[in-house]
Order: structure tokens, then C-alpha cells, then sequence
């Protein structure tokens, strides 16, 4: 089995809401993205797919979330903008693109600062 990882990032702001803190207050960061896929095959050339590929399918998500104030994005009208929702996100989004691939999607990380991320996989 084949993993293959590509790296991104995005800026926004959000705001927890319901949440008692400094965090219910309109913040931004610089969220790193880290994008995993698995595969079992290979292509004539040997390889599992052109990173490229992967990069700008990534790419193309998180132009979705850059520069904006997360909250009122339609996705997250009605939900929490945390890491762990923006992971979902992305994931779901990203998976979609590669249903019919011999790749399949295993996990997205979303690092929200230098000391902390989440994992989001669909297991």
C-alpha cells in the first residue's frame, strides 16, 4: 500500500460560537492542511497519481476558505467553524473528487497553530 501526503495552507477568521473564551472572539489563523491518500496500484510511469493533481484539487478547496471570515460561509452558517469541522469539510469536499479514482482519500489533518491539530479519516 501506497501514502501519498500534500501540503497546503489557508488564512481566515472565525468565532466559536456558544463557546465561553477568548475563542467566542473574532480570531484568525494560519491553518496548515496536510492531505493523505492511499492506493495499492501504479501507473505505467510507476507512480500512484501526479502530485500535481492532488495539489491543485486542494488547492482549489481552500481558495474556498482563504481570506474569508469563516462564520459566514454557507458551510458553517449553522455549524461551529473549529479545526475539527474544517477538517470535515475538507475532507468530505476532497474525497468527492476522487470517488472514481484508483486513489482513495485517508485523512486530513488541519494544524491550527504550532501546537495543535486534528486528524478527521472516515473509519
Amino acid at each position: 500500500m501506497y501514502k501519498l501526503s500534500v501540503y497546503d495552507y489557508f488564512s481566515a477568521a472565525h468565532r466559536l460560537r456558544g463557546y465561553e473564551g477568548p475563542c467566542s472572539n473574532v480570531h484568525g489563523h494560519n491553518w496548515k492542511v496536510r492531505v493523505t491518500f492511499q492506493t495499492g496500484k501504479l501507473d505505467p510511469l510507476r507512480m500512484a497519481i501526479d502530485f500535481k493533481e492532488l495539489k491543485v484539487k486542494l488547492s482549489e478547496i481552500l481558495k474556498e476558505l482563504d481570506h474569508t471570515f469563516l462564520n459566514e460561509l454557507v458551510i458553517f452558517k449553522d455549524t461551529n467553524p473549529t479545526s475539527e469541522n474544517i477538517a470535515k469539510y475538507i475532507y468530505d469536499s476532497l474525497s468527492e473528487s476522487f470517488k472514481d479514482s484508483a486513489i482513495s482519500l485517508l485523512e486530513v489533518e488541519v494544524q491550527e497553530s504550532e501546537k495543535v491539530s486534528v486528524v478527521y479519516s472516515n473509519d
